[in-house]
């Protein structure tokens, strides 16, 4: 297998966690015998500093000429004083375009060990596994029209879909739910939007497509309170662009931690992976950031970009083996500081569990 990855490193953290994601890919290649080659480039703020623009040209024709994107995160509050086009966060819009990927996949598992991360019950968390299948180009991220007028004190967007772009979303969701426990939500607010009446009605036309999966409709609002209360009812969730990014960093509430979750953008040129944590420039540096959302994303590239399916959940136990070792980075350290560990150590905890994983599983191949 080989496979050309694109790496975004961006600001603040997105270096120090991406570095411990690349180093976790470059295990499964050297121990499976794939060949995997990276290719750095810029992005958001620091190609701001150094082109003048958050996505040089050179970027994209380095992510369009690569099977996969590995990105770490964008944004800095050096430059709020920026026009919101011309900001870091300006940047990762226009990839998310170039590419063309509209079906945003953010996984949220609970961990038994960060049980205690967590405001709810720990009999409320345990086994949650829910995949989130967000809609990212269109909606009021992208519609037009759209403005701010400060003459005049009014701003508005525009939330726009067609029926084409709510089936393509669909048709994923209905595909990776036949994978799981064979359950789609779809998250709406057809009760006032009209947009959300398409998109229920479009759902409801193709789920006779899939007659394996159960389909149920839940309005954005009473979501929000199930995903807290109830979340081991829901399995795949499928929504708009604006709910899929409220919902799904709600769903960090489950985890522990926003730095415990992973994302895939898929169904274009080129698949964008990302952690869904953003750039948290005041911990840069550090050694605080959790890498943990980095790695995970990782395994999601091996699982959607190299179709290596067992090497991903490799990734994923040696990440539950670490955290049930009680290793912990300080933004899911609970009490016990002994146990906490810089961005580094926890990455090279994880690769050490990787590591003697696939020797174990080597040697009984040998036998």
């Amino acid at each position: 297998m080989k496979l050309k990855i694109a790496i975004l490193a961006g600001d603040g953290i997105g270096p120090e966690v991406t570095r411990e994601a690349v180093n976790i890919l470059n295990v499964v290649a050297e121990a499976s015998g794939h060949e995997f080659t990276f290719t750095e480039s810029l992005i958001g703020g620091v190609a701001i500093t150094a082109n003048g623009t958050p996505l040089p040209q050179s970027t994209i024709d380095t992510c369009l000429d690569s099977d996969a994107v590995l990105l770490g995160a964008v944004g800095d509050n050096k430059f709020n004083s920026l026009t919101p086009d011309k900001r870091p966060e300006a940047g990762l819009l226009q990839i998310r375009q170039e590419l063309g990927g509209f079906a945003n996949l953010r996984p949220c598992l609970a961990f038994e060990a960060l049980s205690e991360n967590s405001p709810l019950r720990p009999e409320v968390t345990k086994g949650v596994d829910i995949l989130f299948v967000r809609e990212l180009l269109g909606g009021l991220y992208f519609g037009q029209p759209r403005e701010w007028n400060k003459q005049t004190g009014e701003a508005f967007n525009t939330m726009r879909y067609s029926k084409s772009e709510v089936e393509r979303v669909a048709h994923i969701a209905f595909q990776l739910a036949q994978k799981r426990r064979k359950k789609l939500t779809q998250v709406d607010k057809a009760n006032v939007l009209e947009c959300s009446q398409l998109w229920r009605a479009t759902v409801d036309e193709i789920k006779t497509q899939y007659p394996d999966v159960t389909v149920e409709h839940q309005l954005v609002d009473s979501m929000a309170i199930h995903l807290m209360n109830t979340p081991r009812n829901f399995d795949v969730v499928l929504t708009e662009n604006l709910f899929g990014d409220i919902l799904s960093d709600e769903s960090g509430v489950i985890s522990g931690s926003l730095g415990m979750l992973p994302s895939a953008t898929i169904g274009g040129k080129v698949n964008l992976f990302e952690p869904v944590h953003g750039s948290a420039p005041d911990i840069a540096g550090q050694g605080k950031a959790n890498p943990l959302g980095a790695i995970l994303t990782a395994a999601m590239v091996l699982r959607h970009s190299a179709h290596l399916e067992q090497e991903a959940k490799a990734v994923e136990a040696a990440v539950t083996k670490v955290l049930a070792e009680g290793h912990r980075t300080s933004d899911i350290a609970r009490g016990n500081t002994a146990a906490n560990v810089t961005t580094q150590q926890m990455g090279k905890l994880v690769h050490n569990a990787l590591a003697e994983s696939i020797d174990r599983q080597q040697s009984l191949h040998a036998v």
